[in-house]
């Protein structure tokens, strides 16, 4: 029989299983920290590196001297004009983002709330594209954009994403766990379906909102394959596109391929820092209701 305390109400065991599993569950907790910090921090440290430290199999963590080359030939070089990219990345993801919380949240609505024939057929459709793989877009997308002119132009980053399927699930979900009984009392006093949706639905989803425009601004930041296949001139590329060039077949500079990738995460980190504890409310919430 287990030891027990002066008060007599609690055992001396269980206390200590308890602590050897709070123990146990913060060493774990400093291992995947470890794991998912070490690479930003190589990343980082080689970024300031000469080409020969970063390739020598024998030199150290720490830059010896620190060299910020790499980030002077990014800047400065008109063969990279990598602020250019940048600045096209920023605009495409915003816009990006703008319109699919714009066109996710009216489609999530009138899905979750509104009662029209084939509205359960519709949004197994919507589901079912998800699971579709994204390359089977490509040729279709390139198509619509070429007909339309946008070709070479952020128009091409910014508008063929902006109905995304997961975003409109995502934002179902979430809606689907609001109380009806608020949308009712605002029907009653006679609100119609714009009212509602606009000054009672979003106010009361801006944890999802939030979670989907972070998502969706990362998404279109991150994005290689689409903005390689529709953009061309080098002043119109994104940052991931841009970056790409700066690989040749006969040689790989790794510390201007790292400061290129630590200017590029810059921006996602702050952001997702920013944005953390709205996105972990509206991915819990939007999980409570199916």
């Amino acid at each position: 029989m287990s030891a027990v305390t002066s008060t007599g109400t609690r055992p001396v065991g269980n206390s200590g299983a308890r602590a050897v599993r709070r123990t146990g569950f913060w060493i774990l907790i400093v291992i995947l920290s470890v794991l998912f910090v070490a690479p930003l921090l190589w990343m980082l440290v080689t970024s300031f590196k000469t080409p020969n430290q970063a390739t020598n199999p024998n030199g150290s963590w720490i830059p010896n001297p620190f060299d910020t080359s790499s980030y002077r030939t990014l800047l400065k070089s008109g063969s990279t004009p990598v602020l250019r990219w940048f600045v096209n990345s920023l605009a495409a993801g915003l816009a990006n983002t703008v319109l699919i919380v714009v066109v996710d949240s009216m489609a999530a609505y009138a899905l979750s709330r509104m009662e029209f024939f084939g509205r359960r057929i519709i949004f197994g459709t919507v589901v079912g594209t998800i699971f579709l793989p994204g390359f089977m877009f490509l040729v279709p997308n390139f198509l619509i954009v070429s007909k339309l002119g946008w070709l070479d132009s952020l128009w091409a980053i910014i508008v063929p994403s902006a109905g995304g399927a997961f975003g409109v699930f995502f934002l179902r979900q979430f809606f689907s766990t609001l109380p009806r009984e608020l949308e009712e009392a605002a029907i009653i006093d006679g609100a119609n379906h714009w009212v509602v949706f606009t000054r009672v639905v979003l106010p009361l989803s801006r944890p999802a909102l939030a979670t989907l425009a972070v998502l969706s601004f990362l998404t279109n930041w991150n994005d290689f394959l689409w903005p390689v296949f529709v953009l061309f001139s080098a002043n119109n590329l994104t940052l991931p596109a841009g970056l790409s060039t700066l690989q040749s077949a006969a040689t790989t500079n790794y510390p201007l391929i790292m400061a290129g990738a630590v200017i590029a995460s810059v921006p996602a980190i702050i952001l997702f820092v920013i944005a953390q504890r709205q996105v972990i409310e509206g991915i819990s919430r939007s999980g409570l209701k199916g």
